[in-house]
């Protein structure tokens, strides 16, 4: 049997509407061999049965394509060998587009997660054990800046947190820290036809200066992407940078075409109007990218965590209220 090397155990992220700067798969399988076990564990319960050893029970549960992707076998293996002599304690769980994502981590040095994604039918459509990197040296680095959230009413956190099974921008340098936000309704990111923009709830909501500064940067006119579609040449979309004291910035990024409002040099205060959340650049759908950086005494520019208003700190599956 090939050797399966930690870094990256099983994964099978597929027939899933993943939200945020993420691709869009689509929903599809077999209903006969989709259909939920006799017996059913339920999602909070899997790394229990992993640790207890019920591989099998576990296997009966995955979707027809995951059973292609790997093997009771080297399923059994790859699990017993990650998770022995571990404890994990449950990190998020929430349900969104007709699928269920639920994360666990241990609490060690050498830090490790597991990430499942369940479908309607209770079916294991996703799993993924790995070895997940920190940066110490950063991740303590709060901005001085406090910032509050850069929209009105709630939004939910896809993307947040410091760990990649969490936020996936954490293990690159240039988006560690940021967020990507969404707005949700029933556990859906839109209604109707999923590809529409129109369809998506944050599509065309206010999007807002998160705090006072100067606008440094804007770039509009980038059309909005079809649903599912990306635009990885021009990865920011449309975007605003608001430049702030203590040589910090923060970056807005996929505003709706044409709906930014501010120009390069305007004052803007926290709360005031920048545009409207579009679906421009490294986007699937509509949502809000958020980051901040801070300027180091080389000249480069460190993305950092957001000291946010009232010291909250907002990890994916969290909703964010003002």
């Amino acid at each position: 049997m090939k050797k399966v090397t930690n870094q990256l155990l099983i994964i099978l992220m597929l027939s899933v509407l993943m939200i945020g700067c993420s691709k869009q798969l689509e929903q599809g399988g077999d209903a006969e061999m989709n259909k939920q076990p006799a017996t059913t564990i339920n999602g909070e319960d899997i790394v229990i049965t992993m640790l207890d050893g019920k591989y099998e029970e576990l296997y009966n549960q995955f979707s027809s394509d995951m059973k292609e992707a790997v093997s009771l076998k080297d399923f059994e293996e790859i699990g017993k060998e990650f998770v022995q002599g571990e404890t994990f304690e449950l990190a998020s769980s929430f349900e969104a587009n007709g699928y269920k994502f639920i994360t666990w981590s241990n609490q060690k040095a050498e830090r490790k997660g597991i990430h499942v994604i369940m479908d309607e039918q209770a079916n294991i459509a996703g799993l993924q054990v790995k070895d997940l990197a920190t940066y110490p040296e950063t991740d303590g680095q709060y901005s001085d800046t406090v910032f509050q959230l850069p929209f009105q009413d709630d939004w939910f956190v896809f993307w947040g947190g410091n760990d990649v099974f969490l936020n996936y921008h954490y293990e690159y340098d240039e988006v560690r820290y940021a967020y990507d936000f969404v707005k949700v309704k029933d556990g859906y990111s839109f209604e109707g036809d999923p590809l529409l923009n129109e369809s998506y709830y944050a599509f065309d909501q206010p999007v807002l200066a998160p705090a006072a500064g100067t606008v440094i940067a804007v770039v509009d006119g980038i059309e909005d992407n079809i649903p599912g579609e990306m635009n990885e040449a021009q990865p920011e979309g449309n975007m605003v940078v608001i430049q702030h004291e203590n040589g910090e910035k923060s970056i807005l990024a996929h505003f709706k075409k044409d709906s930014i409002v501010v120009s390069m040099g305007d004052t803007v205060d926290a709360g005031q109007l920048l545009g409207t959340c579009g679906n421009s650049g490294n986007s699937s759908e509509a949502h809000i990218h958020f980051q901040v950086t801070k300027q180091q005494d080389d000249g480069s520019e460190l993305v950092i965590p957001v000291s946010f208003d009232g010291g909250k700190q907002w990890i994916r599956g969290d909703i964010a209220t003002p």
